[in-house]
């Protein structure tokens, strides 16, 4: 019995093998990053850093070059106006190149969309209103007919929206009969759809309701992408579609969800569009859809998808109207601009592509 109580003091045997191991913490980090890898990473964790960068240097480079009227409230506020519809119609992009997909028919369903919104108010007599509604309408079918083709029939998002945009650019100008309605006409009978194109001042600078619609366009999307359950399902079907279909995400459906989002944005274009140029033309906006394509991949949005942000995407568009207008301010001549952006293309996607190692 006096043996009992000296055995469970005495430790046991694991116990002691316990007391004598290695408490540190587990780390898995083999070595120590070198400067280059840490930036390497903060960059893959924040993909919208590297277009405020360039943004905040060519802005800095431009004022040295042009001086202190490049900093002018009129020419900030031009540089908005100017890329307004690109910023629309790249949010647009953007969606679909988080899937891993492209779009090249959303300069051609902005157009069209336009025009629905002119002919329906002009041609057939309907409320102004309603032809907006209808343009909107013809967006979202248009986005639905890719999503259909894409998630579903499984064809290449390259080539649908290639045949989409010969498609419904031919559709534009029988529809249309290449007729342009007039400003003055609009102006007089149906000013809502000029809406977007007109200003206000705030100080000295002027300001569009067309910015503005981008800005809070842009905003929406970006708490949608980051803080909803279906901008987490975008990012990660263009990360690994099999994998996110695995996890429960219906894939098929959110594809044609971003597609149809995507020509409802396309829709928003066009009447910005109208508000721009005064006039419904089926002839305007016909490089949207490069350039929409500039500001994502500027905006250090990855092609191969599941990563980037909206708002790189804006500050791609606001390079190149900063390229624009500070090369034109110089007095260079326009082509200079096309061979500078050019350039930042390229590097943009080499760059992606160093980042992408971090995850690789």
């Amino acid at each position: 019995m006096t043996d009992a109580p000296a055995n469970a003091a005495r430790p046991q045997e694991f116990e002691t093998v316990l007391s004598g191991s290695d408490k540190t913490v587990a780390n898995f980090d083999t070595q120590t990053r070198t400067p280059v890898e840490k930036v390497q990473h903060f960059l893959h964790s924040n993909p919208a850093a590297v277009p405020l960068i360039v943004l905040i240097a060519s802005l800095v480079v431009f004022a040295v070059l042009v001086g202190g009227k490049f900093f002018s409230a009129f020419s900030m506020t031009l540089i908005l106006q100017q890329v307004a519809i690109v910023g629309v119609i790249g949010a647009a992009q953007t969606l679909v190149v988080l899937t891993a997909g492209i779009d090249l028919s959303v300069g051609a369903i902005m157009v069209l969309s336009s025009v629905v919104m002119g002919q329906f108010t002009f041609r057939y007599g309907l409320p102004p209103v309603l032809s907006i509604l209808c343009g909107f309408g013809v967006g979202a079918l248009c986005g639905w007919i890719n999503g259909t083709l894409v998630a579903r029939v499984k064809l290449p998002p390259f080539i649908v929206t290639l045949g989409m945009w010969q498609i419904i650019l031919a559709t534009n100008f029988l529809y249309s009969a290449n007729e342009t309605i007039r400003s003055q006409d609009i102006e007089a009978q149906a000013p809502i759809l000029q809406l977007f194109g007109d200003t206000f001042k705030v100080g000295n600078a002027v300001f569009t309701y067309g910015v503005i619609a981008m800005v809070l366009l842009v905003l929406l999307l970006w708490y949608v992408l980051n803080h909803t359950a279906w901008g987490r399902h975008v990012y990660a079907i263009g990360d690994d579609p099999a994998a996110a279909e695995l996890a429960g995400v219906r894939v098929k459906h959110t594809l044609v969800s971003v597609y149809v989002i995507a020509g409802l944005i396309c829709s928003l274009g066009g009447w910005l569009l109208i508000g721009r140029i005064g006039s419904v033309s089926p002839t305007a906006g016909q490089f949207a859809n490069i350039e929409s394509i500039t500001a994502v991949v500027i905006g250090g949005i990855s092609l191969f998808g599941g990563r980037g942000s909206i708002l790189g995407m804006l500050f791609g568009a606001l390079i190149v109207g900063v390229f624009s207008l500070g090369l034109r301010l110089i007095g260079t001549d326009p082509q200079w601009t096309y061979l500078l952006i050019g350039t930042l293309i390229i590097v943009a996607v080499a760059v992606d592509q160093w980042i992408r190692k971090v995850a690789g």
